[in-house]
């Protein structure tokens, strides 16, 4: 019977162990003997007045003075828009089982989703009507919708 090849591969794997061990004792006195190949001093980065990352430090001279307070960080509220407070349009659908509906502005043709909770009075589809805009939840909602 021939030999388990086990043990040859046993044997192969504790001489890489052993190799890979003697090459990192080397690698680790080669560091002591030879300290300036790295340390913290490689290690500093310095930004220039453009803003680029060198080794060399800033000159003093460039420097120069921000005032903090004009210094914006984020993003600047954006102005509302002032919209018209009351709208004139036609209910374009309305159903009174569900309490929705959408009315379509005269002037723009857009509509605006409506519910039975802004309405002041009973609507059917056709009628004309006065209504404000609210900001809704999945965009503007026709509120305080009387008939005309």
């Amino acid at each position: 019977m021939a030999k388990s090849q086990n043990s040859f591969i046993k044997q192969e794997k504790e001489k890489k162990l052993l190799k890979k061990r003697k090459d990192k004792q080397k690698k680790m006195e080669d560091r002591k003997l030879n300290p300036s190949n790295g340390g913290f001093d490689n290690m500093i980065a310095y930004v220039d007045e453009n803003g680029n990352i060198s080794n060399t430090p800033p000159d003093p001279s460039k420097k120069r003075i921000v005032d903090a307070s004009t210094i914006e960080i984020g993003v600047s509220r954006r102005e509302d828009e002032v919209l018209p407070s009351i709208r004139n349009g036609r209910v374009d659908f309305y159903d009174d089982s569900k309490g929705f509906g959408f009315i379509k502005e005269t002037g723009t043709q857009e509509k605006y989703f409506v519910h039975f909770k802004g309405l002041l009075q009973d609507v059917k589809e056709g009628d004309m009507v006065t209504f404000e805009l609210e900001q809704g939840r999945k965009g503007l909602n026709a509120v305080s919708v009387k008939k005309v």
